[in-house]
Formats: structure tokens, C-alpha cells, sequence
């Protein structure tokens, strides 16, 4: 047994090792890929290249042909492709000779005789395939999952898929069967037991199999950014409602997020602050723009036109001198989260992007002309 135990912990240090996440960064002109201590895992040398998933990344020497390295940065498929899309699920579909395919991990061709008019991207272990105007799902093996019968659909989350049929929405899981029923004009995807659908005019929550209206709302956001509240638009305010439909926080703001880490940004005669599930003010209304705590327990906020980091008692631990948003380099990554993630934050000094810790020292004291979110 302890034989075993040791073994097991030499596999999962092993894999953690080989699995570290790594921020795809341009220096020079080059990309390359640095470690959370700003190390150089993979020297930059890249014409363009692009995030890591499954622990492989789409890079091209020339800009022209695409291949796959691993974390080490070594090629494990050869650049030989026009185009290509990330791996999930163990496939990734790539272009070649005007050809679209999909390939394992290996590079060779896999799911050769699946049925459709168009191949779409996996994800979670699913993708959507096409058959005349009608959209259904395949697995992993090629193998139809779900028929297809609907008008559109979306990739699954947290379990289940967006469908439309009958210009009608609803949610179904891996097998077809109905999660929420189609019969809504609008649904949300499902997020720790939360589903916000539309109905006409009309906005709430799918409740235990039964849509309860949330009153007055006009709008409704989803439960992604927190499991147990999420802000409502009535009468052209926003606050918040819980996981029952009911107003927690009226709405008499003019601009809300999401609560994180116990508050939420809310902006009101043009100034945020920031307040409690409550609706108490903690933060007084004095910036901006504030964006969402981080779980590091900080805030990108601007008094002006560049980003510093208060913390939860509003003390302003990091100047304002910063750009938090990745403008037009994350084109293959959109709505990046902003500020602190595990310590670290991307941000742009004047025209470099770096990382900084929760202190406000340099990581490495490096500076870079585009810099990705680790993976």
C-alpha cells in the first residue's frame, strides 16, 4: 500500500510538473512562453503562436504554416497546416490542402466518417455537426449523441447545451433529454443550479422545473460570476436579485458587476463604489470606473484615465498608472478576466505589459510587448 501511495504521488508530481501553466508573451518581436516566477520556459523564437490547451500549443515559425508544441516547446505536430484551432477534448480541427479535419494529438486524422457539413470545435468532450439546417451533437468517438433536430445550438456548460427549436430555447444534456424544456425566448447557459430564461416581455428564473418572474425586471444576467446573486435591470436601474428571483439590493443604480469576494461595483451619478449583499455602501462612490474584486481580495479602480488596486477596506494599495485591458492583442482570447488572478495581475505601463504581484513589484521586472493569461 505504501508502495502504491508513493507511486501515485510520483504520477500526480510528475504531471503537475509537466503541466504548469505558462503565459504566451512577445519580446523582440518573438513568442515565447514564460513560468509564473518569469522564467523563460520556451525562449521566444516564434513567428506568432498562441495559448496552451491540453497541454498543447498552435505555433508557426513563418506565420504561415501551423503546427503544436508541447510545455517544453518541443513540436510534437509538425507545422504543416494552414489553419488551426485548439485542442479540447483531444481533438482539434485544422485546415489543410482547403481541407478541414480533425486530428488527435499525434497529428493523425481521427473521426473520418463523421456526417456533416461543417466541423465544429469540441468542448467537454462534445461538438456540434451539421446536417442540412438542422444542428445535433457527436462524442469523442464520432458517434451521434444527439440527433440532429435543432435549428441552433451552443456547446455545453456546466453539462448541458443551449438549444432552439421551434424559434424556442431550452437546455438539454449529453444524451438529448430535456434539462429545461424548449419553450422560452431566451435562456441562460446553467450555473451552479441558476438558469435565467425569457419569456415574451417577461424575465426570471427556471425554479425547480417552473419559470418564476422576477418583478419588473427588463433584464436579467446569469449566475456565472457568483452561485448565489447576479444584477437585474427595472425601470432602467440596476441591482440585485438571489437565487429565488427576489430583489436583495433595489435597483437604483445606473451601472452594476457582479459581487465577488462579498462586494460589488455599482455606479451611480457617474461615480462607483462598491457595497455589500446588503446594499450597505462599503466603498464610497469616488471612482471612474471600478471593475470586480478578485479572490486575491483586490480591485482594479481609476480615478482618471489609468488603473491602480484598492483593497476591501478601500485603501489604495497600488497607484493608478496602469492599463488593465489587453486592446487588440487578445484576439484569441476574449472578455479576459481583469486584475488578479493567483497573485498576479496583467497590466500595461505605458507602452509595455507586464506582471505585477499583489505588492506592486515587477515580475522579473520584465516588460513585454504583448503578454497572454497564464495556462
Amino acid at each position: 500500500m505504501k508502495l502504491k501511495c508513493l507511486l501515485l504521488m510520483c504520477l500526480t508530481i510528475g504531471f503537475s510538473g509537466f503541466a504548469q501553466e505558462l503565459a504566451l508573451a512577445n519580446q523582440d518581436g518573438k513568442y515565447g512562453y514564460i513560468t509564473k516566477t518569469g522564467d523563460w520556459q520556451i525562449n521566444p523564437q516564434f513567428k506568432v503562436a498562441k495559448n496552451f490547451s491540453e497541454d498543447l500549443a498552435e505555433a508557426s515559425n513563418n506565420g504561415k504554416t501551423w503546427g503544436f508544441i508541447n510545455r517544453k516547446g518541443e513540436w510534437v505536430i509538425e507545422p504543416s497546416f494552414e489553419k488551426t484551432k485548439k485542442f479540447n477534448s483531444g481533438i482539434a480541427v485544422v485546415l489543410k490542402d482547403k481541407e478541414w479535419f480533425y486530428i488527435n494529438p499525434k497529428g493523425e486524422r481521427t473521426l473520418t466518417n463523421v456526417s456533416t457539413e461543417k466541423l465544429y470545435d469540441f468542448k467537454n468532450g462534445y461538438s456540434i455537426i451539421r446536417q442540412g439546417d438542422f444542428v445535433g451533437f457527436i462524442n469523442t468517438k464520432g458517434e451521434i449523441v444527439v440527433p440532429t433536430k435543432f435549428k441552433k445550438a451552443f456547446n455545453f456548460e456546466n453539462g448541458y447545451a443551449k438549444v432552439l427549436e421551434n424559434e424556442k430555447w431550452g437546455l438539454i444534456d449529453p444524451t438529448g433529454n430535456y434539462f429545461v424544456k424548449t419553450e422560452y425566448d431566451g435562456i441562460s447557459n446553467f450555473y451552479d443550479g441558476n438558469v435565467i430564461a425569457t419569456l415574451g416581455e417577461t424575465h426570471g428564473l427556471i425554479i425547480n422545473n417552473e419559470f418564476k418572474i422576477v418583478s419588473g425586471a427588463e433584464k436579467l444576467w446569469d449566475f456565472s460570476n457568483n452561485p448565489n446573486y447576479t444584477y437585474a435591470k427595472k425601470d432602467g436601474k440596476m441591482g440585485y436579485i438571489d437565487t429565488k428571483g427576489e430583489w436583495i439590493v433595489p435597483p437604483t443604480y445606473d451601472k452594476a458587476r457582479a459581487f465577488k469576494n462579498g462586494l460589488a461595483p455599482v455606479m451611480k451619478d457617474k461615480t462607483w463604489g462598491y457595497i455589500n449583499p446588503k446594499g450597505e455602501v462599503v466603498i464610497m462612490f469616488q471612482y471612474r470606473d471600478a471593475e470586480m474584486f478578485s479572490e486575491d481580495g483586490l480591485a482594479p479602480v481609476k480615478s482618471s484615465k489609468l488603473w491602480g488596486f484598492i483593497n476591501k477596506e478601500g485603501q489604495l494599495v497600488i497607484e493608478e498608472k496602469y492599463d488593465i485591458t489587453a486592446g487588440g492583442f487578445s484576439i484569441f482570447q476574449k472578455n479576459n478576466p481583469k486584475g488578479f488572478i493567483n497573485g498576479l495581475a496583467r497590466v500595461k505601463e505605458k507602452k509595455s505589459w507586464i506582471y505585477i504581484n499583489t505588492k506592486g513589484e515587477v515580475l522579473k521586472n520584465l516588460q513585454f510587448e504583448n503578454l497572454e493569461l497564464f495556462k
